[in-house]
């Protein structure tokens, strides 16, 4: 690991980390390290220099001060020449993340003196049309409310695998594999497996069942705008839709469409990438997805460590509690420093 002389920092957009920021710029004044952040956090983390993106990516590490959703961003920020990424926890759960903030700066001493292990993660290059990005959770196929449902038939390696017809299809990486597929039935991956899973999420017809593919396979995703079309599709042999213009331009539209105001199940999905929202996909449209290997680089102080605190959070995610009635079995010291944590 290269010697750290300048520190990008990514900030979670709407929690106050004015603390743990000030204990970064402490730590580096006195260790002649240049702090970086993003022209849109320059007044949220004032001593640090403002920089485009491209620059802030081009640090010699990473801090990421947020929850997981934070530590995404970072890690994509990164991926076409990644860089150690340090997640310091400002959320709740925090499976990506390493560290809480009263552990940073032994965490920085450590990470200045490569005295840490380097974790390799990931990502899914993803297509659709003439719009790429990439995703180190997942990739989710999203039915509108009110629309019709996500049709779409699967085609890996060229080959005609089968039909969708459900409410989402997930793929996720093996770092996905404990978010959104988790949540609809999907299985756990070991993170040192290179692999994805493909998750349909309140299947009618079609796949049923998460499927698990190698590494190497090349995914498409053609949509339908009913299944009606699938049987024609399958028996051509072809894949279905063509690749150019997938994405219609800005966010989710929030109004129905003209197919829905005709009564017609027309299936205009949500394409989502770690759970940002990409756009909506036209019918005929088709996504390919494939995995990169070693696009992230997360630092971890404690390996073991942090497969025992991500094997005890799942755990907690499988009992019937709200957050509420799981504090209430905790040690009352230990209720007390989670809420000196969340506090404003």
């Amino acid at each position: 690991m290269a010697k750290v002389e300048t520190l990008g920092l990514v900030l979670h957009p709407t929690r106050d980390v004015t603390a743990v920021v000030s204990t970064v710029l402490a730590w580096a004044a006195e260790h002649d390290v240049a702090v970086r952040v993003g022209v849109a956090d320059a007044d949220r983390a004032a001593g640090a220099r403002a920089v485009p993106d491209d620059e802030l990516a081009g640090s010699d590490a990473i801090l990421s001060i947020g929850g997981d959703g934070t530590m995404l961003g970072a890690l994509r920020l990164v991926a076409d020449d990644p860089r150690p990424v340090l997640g310091v926890n400002m959320g709740r759960l925090g499976f990506l993340v390493e560290i809480e903030p009263p552990e940073l700066v032994t965490a920085l001493n450590r990470l200045a003196t490569s005295d840490v292990t380097l974790e390799h993660h990931s990502c899914l290059r993803i297509t659709a049309g003439g719009d790429g990005c990439v995703a180190f959770n997942d990739l989710a196929l999203s039915r509108r409310p009110g629309d019709g449902t996500v049709n779409a038939i699967l085609t890996i390696d060229d080959q005609q695998y089968g039909y969708f017809r459900a409410d989402a299809v997930i793929m996720a990486t093996a770092t996905g594999s404990t978010a959104h597929s988790y949540s609809a039935g999907g299985p756990l991956l070991s993170p040192a497996t290179d692999a994805v899973v493909i998750t349909p999420v309140a299947p009618m017809s079609g796949i049923s069942r998460p499927l698990v593919l190698g590494a190497g396979e090349r995914v498409e995703f053609s949509l339908l705008s009913d299944v009606g079309g699938v049987s024609d599709g399958l028996r051509g042999g072809k894949n279905v839709g063509g690749g150019s213009d997938g994405l219609r331009e800005g966010k989710n539209v929030g109004g129905p469409s003209d197919g829905l105001r005709e009564g017609k199940n027309v299936g205009r999905p949500v394409i989502e990438a770690d759970g940002q929202v990409l756009g909506e996909l036209e019918p005929g449209r088709t996504v390919r997805a494939e995995l990169r290997r070693d696009a992230g680089l997360v630092v971890r102080l404690d390996v073991r460590r942090h497969r025992q605190r991500s094997q005890a959070k799942l755990s907690l995610l499988d009992l019937p509690l709200l957050p509420d009635q799981l504090r209430e079995l905790l040690p009352p010291q230990v209720r007390d420093q989670l809420a000196r944590r969340e506090s404003p």
